[in-house]
């Protein structure tokens, strides 16, 4: 069924994939278009630079006149990043309009990353880190970008796996089948062999 807060969705990620933003991406899910999947990168010349962290992006029939609820999938350590990943952003809570799309809020998170707002803290650590002990947040940021890369190595080698096991479950079946049919070739040769010797007898009689 076709609603308003669909055709905005498909508005949005049309717009996404003809006018792609600089380090974001997102889609929606194949089965689930009020569920979508997104990618941030982290800004260059910052901290956070190389890191690639996942969010979660899930909208409801009130969209665009609701924010989405935002979360990190990814860990991250941020003064505005609360434990579960959610995301303490005005554009997201009292400040939202319905101009914002999904293009602005990823976009906005990024910049949400490289300058965060202490004062209006979701973890306690990293802001007072972020006002105190800049040295030590930036340390505990970059444990969080190698983390990211971690988690992207750890999905390719479970694809990779899994690819092998899919591999080797095809060629079981297939080995299987050119033993039996090598079988069969030796019945079949045994049996040319054992009429001719037959024959062989006949004749010398």
């Amino acid at each position: 069924m076709s609603t308003p807060a669909r055709k905005r969705l498909m508005r949005d990620f049309r717009r996404l994939q003809q006018d792609p933003p600089q380090g974001v991406n997102g889609s929606p899910n194949p089965d689930n278009i009020m569920l979508w999947n997104a990618v941030i990168f982290g800004p260059e010349d910052t901290p956070w630079d190389g890191g690639t962290f996942k969010l979660s992006l899930q909208f409801t029939e009130e969209y665009p006149n609701k924010a989405p609820v935002v979360k990190f999938v990814s860990n991250i350590f941020h003064p505005n990043v609360y434990a579960d990943g959610g995301i303490c952003l005005d554009i997201l809570q009292n400040q939202w309009s319905p101009i914002y799309d999904v293009s602005a809020i990823l976009t906005s998170i990024q910049s949400l990353l490289s300058d965060p707002n202490p004062n209006s803290p979701a973890n306690s650590e990293a802001a007072r880190l972020y006002s105190e002990n800049r040295r030590e947040y930036i340390r505990r940021v970059k444990e969080v970008v190698q983390a990211s890369w971690m988690e992207g190595t750890n999905g390719d080698a479970a694809a990779g796996e899994g690819e092998e096991e899919e591999a080797e479950q095809t060629e079981a079946p297939a080995a299987l089948t050119a033993t039996e049919t090598g079988t069969d070739s030796t019945k079949k040769e045994d049996e040319s062999t054992a009429e001719l010797t037959e024959q062989e007898r006949k004749e010398e009689t």
